[in-house]
Formats: C-alpha cells, structure tokens, sequence
C-alpha cells in the first residue's frame, strides 16, 4: 500500500523556524509580569499594614500608577501583533476555559480595575490637586478606608490577582508542548519572581531618586519635588527603602535557584528538552542568555544590593536598571530561542 504523508512546514512563518510571535509578545509579557509584581507588593502591603487612611507609601503611591502604564504598553504591543485589529473586543464577550489567552485577557481587564481602584484610593495622598477639583474621588477613598474589612479586601484582590497575571505570563508558553524548551512548569514561577524582582527594583529606584543624599549641596530641587510641588502630593516615604532592597535581594537569589532548575530539569529530561537546552548552553542564544540575564540582570544587582546593605557603595538606580534589562532580555530570549525549538529535530534523529 502506498504511504501518503502530507507536511505544512514549508508555510512561511513555519519553516525553518517558527516566527509566529515577534517582538510584541516579549514586550506583552514583560510589562505584564511588572505590574503584576506590583501589584503583589501593593496588596502585601495593604494586607500587613491594614491603614485606616492613605499613607505616602511607594508601593500603593507610585506602584499602582506604573502599574497601569505598563499594563498599557502590554495591552498596545500585543494589540499590534492580532491580525484582526477591529474585532479584538469578541475576546470579552467568550471565555474559553482551556485557552490561556482566554484566561490572561480577563486577568488583565481585572488587574486595570483593581489598579485603578488602588490609585483613587490613595490620591489624597499622590495627587490632592485631583481631590479638590473632583471632589467625588475624595469621597470614594474615604469609602475605601472607612472599615478594614475593605482595605484587606482590596489587599487581597490586588495579591491575588498579581500572582495569577505573573504567573500566566509564563504559563502561557509552558502550555504549548509543540516546543519543548517552553515544555516546563517551571516558567510560571520564573516569570512570576522575574517579575517581582523588576517591580520591587523599580520601586526601590523611585525612593532613591526621589530623596536627595544628605550631602549633597546642590540647591535645586529634584524632579520628584517639582512632580510634587505640581500635584500637591506628598513624596514616598523612604522607611520602605530597605524593605525593598531586601525584597530584591531575595527574588534575585530565587530567581538564580529557578533558572538553575529549569535548566537542570531540561538536561536530566527526555531526549527533546537535552536537544532543545542546547540553545541555550551552544546555540545562538547562549551568549545572550548568560551574559545579559544570567550575569547583567541578576547576578551584577544582586551583589550591588548586597554592597549597598553593607553600605559598602550608596544607593543607587543603576541596579534597577540591570533587573529590569535582565527581566525584558529574559522573555526576548525565551520567546524567540522557545520558538526554534521542535520535535523534528529528534525524529531526524
């Protein structure tokens, strides 16, 4: 009998390598896990703490409106990478039980409300120039903060809905088996405290900016003085300073250990995930990946913010900077090596 056997690999996109996510997908899901690690952050603090009015803290300050810009850069590149632009609005009238994008759609819509309700909530205290002129605002943070009940509610919704966003973003590839190097469940936890170590280097790099070093001499005032002069608002309170510095320490190292699993579990699996963690140890992605994530976005920080804790060297943003290029150099290259990883490669043997 005559064997037939049909391929679609030579479509354009599919073969040599599949090239069906760009670099919006990155963008997506770097921006995604960033404000889904502050929301994390804000709603630990709202749950810890339980403040019976707005208080000048950066994580429910600052954070939420970063939160909303990044959530909004997310939302923009990926609305970019859909070939039906116009119909993108049928995502929210289904929801598909078995599809991640599905589940991340709706996540995402949660995640701005519970942002923006957390901005409103705390604008007596970020931005009262908007408290007088609407006075309406006022009266629904004083609604948010007349019983506890409330506050650890928003606590909780703001913590919950944190950790599922950052940890879709990378179960989302986990759930697609046709590429092995994707194929680990360990995504979800490494996206999630990539995430949390961006967000809380962000906010560490806030407070460091915007407090000016007892020696210095210079008589002008900073640009956070001058954003506060304009908006009337109060400037974060630096208590939080090593609090964050800690919390950074301690995602990086977390961070170290989980890449150090995710590729150990890659090279002890069958004999798809030892091919496909090739690209990451000899392939084109190699370099990339050690040097820029590995050494410059995790290992390089974390031992400036071990120095800055000995008070070895003054703190700085500069470290911020390197997770948050680490961070975005981590979804790229996944993403992209991810996506040159295949079965037939094993069938060819």
């Amino acid at each position: 009998m005559p064997l037939e056997y049909t391929t679609t690999r030579t479509n354009p996109g599919v073969d040599p390598v599949l090239t069906a996510w760009p670099l919006h997908v990155p963008i997506d899901l770097f921006a995604a896990a960033v404000a889904a690690g502050l929301m994390v952050l804000a709603g630990l603090h709202l749950l810890t703490a339980r403040p019976t009015r707005p208080q000048p803290m950066v994580t429910c300050t600052v954070g939420p409106f970063l939160g909303v810009i990044l959530l909004s850069i997310g939302l923009t590149a990926l609305f970019f990478d859909l070939s039906h632009r116009l119909y993108v609005w049928r995502l929210y009238l289904t929801f598909e039980v078995t599809s991640p994008m599905s589940w991340g759609s709706y996540l995402m819509l949660f995640s701005y409300g519970a942002l923006c309700v957390n901005i409103i909530a705390h604008l007596p205290q970020s931005a009262p120039v908007l408290i007088r002129r609407y006075p309406v605002l006022g009266k629904f943070s004083e609604l948010v903060f007349a019983q506890p009940s409330r506050v650890i509610a928003l606590g909780v919704v703001n913590l919950g809905l944190g950790f599922a966003l950052g940890i879709y973003t990378g179960t989302l590839l986990s759930t697609l088996r046709a590429r092995p190097l994707w194929n680990s469940p360990l995504l979800g936890p490494l996206f999630l405290i990539s995430g949390l170590a961006a967000a809380a280097a962000l906010l560490h790099a806030v407070l460091v900016l915007s407090s000016k070093p007892e020696h210095s001499i210079a008589k002008r005032p900073s640009w956070f003085d001058r954003l506060a002069r304009q908006t009337g608002g109060s400037k974060p309170d630096a208590s939080l300073a090593p609090m964050l510095r800690w919390a950074v320490v301690t995602f990086l190292t977390l961070q170290l250990v989980v890449i150090g699993l995710y590729l150990l579990g890659m090279v002890s699996g069958p004999n798809v995930g030892q091919r496909a963690s090739t690209i990451l140890f000899a392939g084109p992605y190699a370099l990339p990946f050690w040097v820029l994530v590995v050494g410059v976005g995790t290992a390089v920080p974390l031992v400036l913010q071990l120095l800055e804790t000995g008070r070895k060297v003054r703190p700085m943003a500069f470290s911020a900077l390197l997770v948050l290029i680490g961070a975005f150099a981590l979804r790229v290259i996944l993403v992209y090596a991810g996506q040159e990883s295949h079965w037939i490669r094993v069938a060819g043997g």
